[in-house]
């Protein structure tokens, strides 16, 4: 399915032929992420995604650097994480070299020009604006901080207005020297691939210009906590937006895919648990669902949802009750068929392009430093029991690990804390 190579200065190379398609995808990822700044520079990470987009020496404008892929028709995009960023673009195959001319450019040669930095800043204000006013996805972060607080794990990757508009062009220069590095790079091509050795050197020639010191490392997440907690965020509005969940398992875990076989019991689907409780049968909530994270240092497990005003401790009280039916009983052969069959169909349809087959396998390799193949994941799937949910659930379904944020018009929390008892 896919072969991997690592050339002397360590840069890491994932390819990936896929028959029965005529594009190719080329994506970037650097082990470099909100996770990694220090407080004085947060989100320059994600700043300095924008930046690269800004101009090179040899394509000095934006105009210049999106041109070429638009008149091929190409999609083109980058995205910042807590622990890697990426950038990365698709077109009809012939275009590969195009691709990773632009790409390489962009990553090696970017001017950082002052004045532009000056005019992203506003930019990207207007986007901690945007999400600010969007407690959907505002709610998320605030969950973050609630588990992490005031340690890069907890801090909002966008950045907050006042270290954006303090950035100054060093910051970018010296992020990049500390982790874009070959060491801490990786280069996936997937789709229609010939010639696998050319592709490899081709790489080499774009990307023999990276730097090669040793990357700087991140700190250690420091989690801490012996009673439920809670975050609410007052704002004036018609609904309520919540996150309720618990401490749970990082990606090197074995219980990994018992939490993901569980999730998708709990809340990933419209026949899911929480659907069928908090939405269909009790009319509490447009949308509803759960999650599971696994970062390479914690884990956690949420339910989110918007639910009416009047309604918030309600839908709270619905959510735990679904969290103790978990560690009460044990799930059905036939629900558990469900889950582990939701999970396998899903891989299979975001498989089906090239895009999102790097970013399946270039995720795994970032963070693992290991890839496992299709077979191997449905056999991990496969092998969960209703023994190992409702184990899993017996750990991590406790008072001292839940954590609830809410954005809504309340200001007193202790009501909510009062709530929080499994």
């Amino acid at each position: 399915m896919f072969k991997k190579a690592t050339l002397k200065n360590g840069l890491r190379i994932i390819t990936a032929p896929m028959k029965g398609t005529k594009t190719v995808t080329v994506l970037v990822i650097v082990g470099a992420g909100s996770k990694y700044e220090t407080r004085n520079i947060n989100g320059v990470s994600h700043f300095l995604e924008h930046m690269f987009f800004k101009g090179t020496k040899k394509r000095p404008n934006t105009l210049a650097l999106t041109e070429p892929l638009d008149s091929v028709g190409g999609e083109f995009n980058a995205f910042t994480s807590k622990e890697y960023t990426g950038y990365w673009a698709k077109a009809g195959a012939k275009h590969r070299k195009l691709i990773l001319d632009i790409i390489s450019d962009i990553l090696l040669n970017s001017k950082f020009d002052p004045k532009e930095i000056g005019k992203e800043r506003g930019v990207i204000i207007e986007e901690i604006n945007m999400y600010q006013d969007t407690p959907m996805k505002y709610i998320a972060d605030l969950f973050e901080l609630l588990l992490y607080g005031d340690q890069p794990a907890g801090w909002l990757t966008i950045g907050t207005k006042e270290i954006v508009s303090s950035m100054k062009r060093k910051n970018f220069i010296d992020y990049l020297h500390d982790l874009y590095v070959a060491k801490n790079t990786l280069v996936v091509v997937a789709g229609n691939i010939e010639k696998e050795a050319r592709l490899v050197k081709e790489i080499k020639d774009y990307f023999d210009r990276i730097q090669k010191n040793k990357p700087k490392t991140k700190k250690k997440v420091i989690e801490k906590q012996e009673k439920p907690r809670s975050l609410v965020h007052y704002k004036k509005t018609d609904q309520t937006h919540l996150c309720l969940g618990i401490r749970t398992y990082n990606v090197f875990h074995p219980d990994r895919y018992v939490l993901e076989v569980m999730n998708a019991i709990l809340g990933a689907f419209f026949s899911s648990r929480l659907f069928i409780q908090v939405r269909e049968r009790r009319g509490l909530a447009y949308y509803i669902r759960s999650s599971s994270e696994n970062y390479t240092d914690t884990g956690y497990l949420v339910a989110q949802a918007g639910v009416d005003n009047n309604k918030v401790d309600e839908a709270i009280k619905v959510i735990l009750a679904e969290f103790n039916k978990l560690k009460d009983k044990q799930v059905s052969k036939k629900e558990l068929k469900k889950g582990k069959e939701y999970l396998k169909g899903k891989m299979l349809l975001n498989l089906e392009s090239s895009d999102e087959v790097a970013f399946w396998l270039g995720s795994q390799e970032i963070l693992k430093k290991e890839i496992l193949t299709i077979k191997q994941v449905f056999e991990k799937v496969d092998a969960v029991t209703s023994e190992d949910i409702k184990r899993v659930a017996l750990d991590i379904f406790q008072n001292e690990k839940l954590n609830l944020a809410i954005i809504g018009p309340f200001k007193e929390k202790s009501r909510f804390e009062k709530m929080l008892r499994l």
